[in-house]
């Protein structure tokens, strides 16, 4: 009896009595068959893999002394030799248990198809198990089942015979079996397998470890890469994340589940309390977050136990990992995704250089209110995100904007974008960068990666360097005639500061023109008011209306600017060959067709719409230019609009190469013939009238069926003579016809720009002392601030506009720079083919420098560095070329060099009638070179033809001081906008002002390069406009010479041919003044719209704005000599005679005829190469022994440079 009971007791303490067991009558628990099953399992394994290695270990030890004996007595015998052979043979050939180890290697890795489906089976057959799992955590911890009855134990079975099979194969497949039995998923299938059996064999179920299946959601990522879903390693990471955290959670919830709802067995199970495996995981996740409510919390020892080194690692990785989850999620909402384009709406992608100033000002003018209707969306991407104030400039534009976080050099990034759908991709580039050549070479990688991606893409892309844009032609999708354009800075930047030189003033117009601004009305009768006018004027373009085919030109531009109150300035030439380019005021040949598309200045886009809806049976009679509006007619008349192809209607008689249309460069010089009709007094009420008159009698001039039409036009004496630009050997005495007699190369092998042999830098070097000698007037004086580290800024993009081959020689100005030689050594590589060109070396903040180079005699002084993008702070970027603009202005001259410079032949002392040739120095051009103060505005009409006609000549009369540096005409470059408060002292200097509000921009005198990023938005919707641009501001670049200069980097010199001679005929700007000459009545009171006409029709010049004294509304006697642009003012605009006029002149064959002999002297000697007409020495003398002591000098200017 005492045996029994002891055996009894010994039996309840193993496995205790319980009553929660319902189907068990005794209430005995089997938990510990289950567990021992698993541990029998697990440390079985473990010992017999410890022991094989073990026992192998002993027999390499043991064995290892006796097989280097036994290899030692078989090499030493000729059959020990031959069997090392077999054995060697035998031993490379692979054993069955390789293969086999291969083959389970291959089926459980994700490298084939049925790895990677085994893998994505197993897993999904783990998280059924676990959904198993969840369902019967609902019963009891254990329970009595039956096998055949129970689904899920029977679904359980079949996956656990999978997860057993599965287990095989990792087995098989591991090199190392120790490590492979310790794995996390070898732990999860040695508890969780081995009970599934045990389960069937006791009709019993036991929840137990199960919950150990939730440790294969670690692998959840690896399983997504498998199926290629995640690829950014901000998705993996996050997954990565989640899958830790989720598992870790999930597993100790099922261990509190389990030891709750069980108790501590050394208590009998009696402490055990129901929880459901969910408030378990509610328990957990207010442990890990220290919240801890109290209401559900563990009682058994072992729960406790747990919790406690649970709060360690638990605390910590909800620490670390929720937040870092939450940042990932939050900035994948934010900036990750996809675009989806909403249909009927186009997108663009912006990308490149995305800051808060280069996005407002991008945006500023995309999405201006005078465009027609934006509907366009706009995404940015960029690798980098947005700060607070770009992410609430995005939130205002939230229906048009948006913002993906990526590179355009991943693919995966520009699909995301949709670039495939994309209208345009523009790409912004850094304009302050300290390495522009960096900046360049990374905006053409964007190019490549983008065109690589999608070669139909159209890329509108910002460039710093001229020179960079080479790069962009090797590019094998890109293609300008498709849309892709490259916006040099640099190029047009310096292509405005020279256009200024040549018209003062231009710069500010042809930027104010292509940029969008709103309207600012002022009552008050100031400048300002008369600047904002023109300021709110843009250029479009539009096709023009079939009630002007078959007039010329310039009838339709007079009809235009009086009857639509628009300004057409030029016209899209579409050639045979389907090669558009653009003739700028093209004279009165050129008749239109229709579909014929015009360039307009207008203040919005629907004023344009009246040249496509004009009708002349339904609007002839329309005063009111507002009333014109698409007429019923017009839908039977005309066809949809295409771009068509100019009908240039010539004399019958011509050649067929004279008859053919001329290209984007040819300009014409034909007048037509002197009306009866005295445009210049015509009022806005009665010009439709005198229109009509006019426009019959033009076509009845003009019409091929008169015979005596030539005949007519020569022997008119207010008409040019009948000469066409075609035929420039057919002009008596014309310069064009001498070149070829000469067979000299003058110009570029495209015809566009004078040329000169390459010359050694040294040849061209002026010593202080040698500039003083010689006495400079009516130049160009350049301070450049530059040092041998400095990045170039392309003085070639300068020198080109102002050497364009529609002046004559001996109109070029010349040009001196004033900087470090070091730097221009640099830079002259693409200077050396220009005539006219002098170096003073020094520097520009050198008083001594500057009179030496006579700048109070110059037409304009222009100041540049290359130094600005190397300072971090904004505002003393431009220090250097305010201070020298400050010095400059601050500089006394004494009035004698007046009376010096008249006995030089190059000066006119004022009343002499310079609008004479007589007494000219220069003759066939008329300027005003007698300037002591720079103030002056230099005057060029290039009317010379009217002088020999007996016409007077414009001149205009200068009275202000003479002695002072502030009437020194100058235009500064600045970087950052806010620093042209510090330009003029005269002015307001509020520096939030915007810089086409302030004085020195609307004057002329200040240009920074931000104004060029309206461009960007200009060319995107219409890319002529880019090209007029450019071809108003490089003085006639082309395809053609991009593409030379691309091969050589210079300008190559070529045989002049009716062809390249032909180029020579095209419009430049000029400004005409109004003092005198055949406009001075209309100067004092007239009407800027009689003027318009009258140029127009008389001379074939083209106005398009006024240059006028800013104080001229004053009416004072001691008016301010500084001047602003008005940009297409109205009809009625009431002028002064000191206002000058922009205009766009034809080229003048003419001009050079007096200056034959002077050219050809010119040419022929190596003085005129230095020194043109305004270099003038003081005796003569003085130059024969300069010449006779040149050697000895060039030798000085090496060893000594005076600054």
């Amino acid at each position: 009896m005492m045996a029994k009971k002891g055996d009894q007791s010994f039996r309840s303490l193993v496995i205790p009595f319980s009553p929660d067991v319902p189907c068990d009558s005794s209430g005995q628990r089997m938990w510990w068959a289950f567990l021992a099953s698993s541990m029998v399992t697990f440390f079985g394994g473990l010992f017999i893999i410890l022991l094989w290695r073990t026992l192998k270990y002993l027999w390499t030890v043991c064995c290892h002394c006796n097989a280097k004996k036994k290899e030692v007595h078989r090499i030493t015998t000729g059959d020990g030799i031959k069997r090392t052979d077999k054995e060697d043979a035998a031993a490379s050939e692979v054993g069955w248990m390789t293969s086999v180890k291969d083959w389970a290697g291959v089926m459980i890795s994700a490298q084939t198809l049925t790895g990677r489906v085994l893998v994505v089976l197993v897993f999904a057959l783990s998280i059924g198990a676990l959904v198993i799992y969840f369902i019967d955590s609902a019963d009891p911890i254990e329970d009595c089942q039956n096998f055949y009855k129970d689904f899920t134990l029977q679904i359980d079975m079949a996956f656990n015979v999978f997860f057993l099979l599965y287990f095989g194969l990792r087995f098989i497949a591991a090199s190392d079996k120790l490590w492979f039995w310790l794995e996390v998923n070898s732990v999860v299938d040695f508890f969780t397998v081995p009970p599934v059996f045990v389960s069937v064999y006791l009709n019993r179920s036991w929840l137990g470890l199960r919950f150990l299946r939730a440790l294969r959601l670690i692998q959840f990522s690896e399983i997504l890469q498998f199926l290629n879903i995640l690829k950014t390693s901000n998705s993996i990471k996050l997954v990565n994340l989640c899958s830790i955290f989720i598992s870790t959670w999930l597993t100790a919830a099922g261990f509190i589940h389990l030891v709750e709802n069980s108790g501590d067995p050394w208590e009998n199970f009696s402490n055990s309390q129901t929880l459901s495996y969910w408030e378990c995981v509610y328990l957990l996740m207010v442990t890990m977050s220290t919240v801890g409510y109290g209401d559900v919390y563990a009682k058994t020892t072992l729960g406790r136990l747990f919790m406690v080194f649970f709060i360690l690692g638990g605390l910590a990785m909800f620490a670390r990992y929720v937040p870092e989850i939450a940042a990932l999620i939050l900035n994948r909402k934010k900036y990750g995704g996809s675009y989806n384009s909403t249909r009927g709406r186009k997108h663009i992608v912006v990308c490149g250089h995305i800051t808060l100033e280069s996005v407002s000002n991008f945006l500023k003018d995309f999405l201006h209110k005078d465009r027609d209707d934006v509907n366009v969306e706009i995404v940015f991407l960029h690798n980098i995100s947005p700060n607070l104030e770009l992410e609430a400039l995005f939130k205002r534009h939230f229906t048009q904007v948006e913002f993906y976080q990526g590179s355009v050099l991943n693919p995966h990034d520009l699909a995301r974008v949709k670039i495939e759908s994309a209208d345009a991709c523009l790409i912004l580039a850094n304009k302050y960068c300290a390495d522009p050549d960096a900046e360049d070479a990374s905006n053409i990688m964007r190019v490549i990666s983008i065109k690589n991606y999608h070669p139909k893409i159209r890329i509108i892309t910002q460039m710093l360097q001229y020179h960079n844009k080479a790069h962009l032609l090797n590019i094998p999708s890109w293609n300008w005639k498709e849309g892709d354009d490259a916006i040099c800075l640099a190029e047009l930047k310096l292509g405005f500061i020279a256009q200024s030189c040549l018209a003062q003033g231009l710069s500010t117009m042809l930027a104010n023109l292509f940029s969008m601004r709103s309207f600012i009305k002022i009552e008050e009768d100031t400048w300002q008011k008369y600047y904002l006018e023109g300021v709110a004027n843009e250029m479009y373009t539009e096709y023009l209306s079939s009630a002007f085919v078959g007039l010329s030109f310039p009838v339709i531009c007079e009809l235009c600017y009086v009857k639509l109150k628009l300004l057409l300035i030029a016209i899209e030439y579409k050639s045979d060959q389907r090669e558009s380019s653009t003739l700028i005021n093209p004279g009165n040949h050129v008749k239109m067709e229709e579909g014929t598309l015009g360039f307009f200045i207008a203040s919005d886009a629907k004023e344009v719409k009246r040249a496509l809806f004009y009708c002349k049976a339904c609007h002839d009679d329309i005063t009111d230019p507002k009333r014109i509006k698409k007429c019923g007619c017009k839908k039977s008349k005309t066809p949809a609009y295409k771009r068509m192809r100019l009908a240039c209607c010539f004399d019958r008689g011509r050649s067929k190469w004279q008859r053919s249309c001329m290209p984007v460069n040819v300009r014409s010089n034909l007048d037509y013939p002197h009306q009866d009709i005295p445009l210049s007094a015509l009022s806005v009420n009665d010009c439709s009238a005198t229109l009509r008159a006019f426009e019959e009698d033009q076509q009845t001039a003009l019409s091929p069926k008169k015979k005596q039409r030539n005949g007519g036009m020569r022997n008119s004496p207010n008409s040019s003579p009948k000469i066409t630009r075609h035929d420039p050997l057919l002009i008596p005495g014309n310069e064009q016809g001498e070149t070829m007699d000469e067979n000299i190369k003058k110009y570029d092998s495209t015809g566009m720009f004078h040329w000169c042999p390459s010359k050694d830098i040294e040849k061209v070097i002026l010593t202080r002392s040698e500039a003083a000698m010689t006495v400079l007037s009516g130049h160009v004086v350049v301070c450049i601030f530059g040092d041998v580290k400095s990045a170039l800024i392309g003085l070639r993009n300068f020198v080109m506009p102002l050497r364009a081959s529609n002046f004559h020689y001996h109109e070029l100005k010349h040009i001196v720079f004033v900087g470090s030689l070091e730097y221009l050594k640099r830079e002259w590589e693409t200077l050396h083919n220009f005539p006219k060109v002098s170096i003073l070396p020094g520097t520009p903040l050198s008083r001594a420098d500057l009179r030496a180079v006579n700048i109070n005699l110059c037409d304009m002084c222009v100041i540049l560095s290359a130094n600005q993008n190397n300072i971090d702070d904004a505002s003393l970027q431009d220090k250097e070329c305010i201070l020298a603009s400050l010095n400059i202005k601050s500089m006394l001259f004494d009035d004698s060099i007046g009376v010096l410079q008249a006995n030089s032949q190059g000066f006119t002392p004022p009343g002499m009638d310079r609008s004479s040739p007589e007494n000219s120095p220069v003759h066939g051009l008329v300027r005003q070179t007698s300037v002591t103060t720079g103030g002056n505005i230099p005057i060029i009409t290039e009317l010379a033809p009217l002088a020999k006609q007996g016409k007077k000549v414009p001149v205009i009369s200068f009275s202000q001081d003479k002695s002072s540096g502030t009437s020194i005409q100058m235009i500064t470059e600045l970087v950052n906008d806010s620093n042209v408060q510090f330009l003029d002292q005269d002015d307001d200097d509020d520096p939030d002002t915007e810089l086409y509000l302030t004085q020195p921009f609307a004057c002329g005198t200040a240009f920074a390069v931000s104004v060029l990023d309206s461009l960007m938005s200009a060319t995107y919707f219409n890319d002529n406009i880019l090209t007029l641009i450019r071809t108003l501001v490089t003085g006639g670049a082309t395809p053609e010479l991009e593409g030379l200069l691309a091969e050589e980097n210079a300008l190559r010199g070529g045989y002049s041919t009716p062809q390249t001679l032909a180029n020579r005929d095209r419009c430049r700007v000029a400004q005409l003044a109004l003092y005198d000459g055949p406009f001075a009545d209309l100067g004092d009171g007239g009407c800027y719209g009689d003027l318009f006409c009258k140029a127009l029709k008389t001379y074939n010049m083209l106005c398009f704005g006024i240059y006028r004294l800013r104080d001229a509304h004053l009416n004072t006697q001691n008016q301010c000599t500084k001047r602003y642009v008005i940009t297409n003012p109205p009809y009625a605009f009431e002028l002064v005679p000191s206002d000058l006029i922009f205009c766009l002149m034809q080229f003048d064959h003419n001009a050079g005829q007096s200056r034959t002999s002077l050219s050809h002297s010119s040419h022929s000697s190596h003085s005129s190469s230095k020194k043109s007409s305004s270099v003038h020495s003081i005796q003569t003398t003085n130059r024969a022994n300069r010449v006779k002591s040149r050697d000895s000098r060039d030798k000085q200017k090496k060893d000594t440079v005076y600054r």
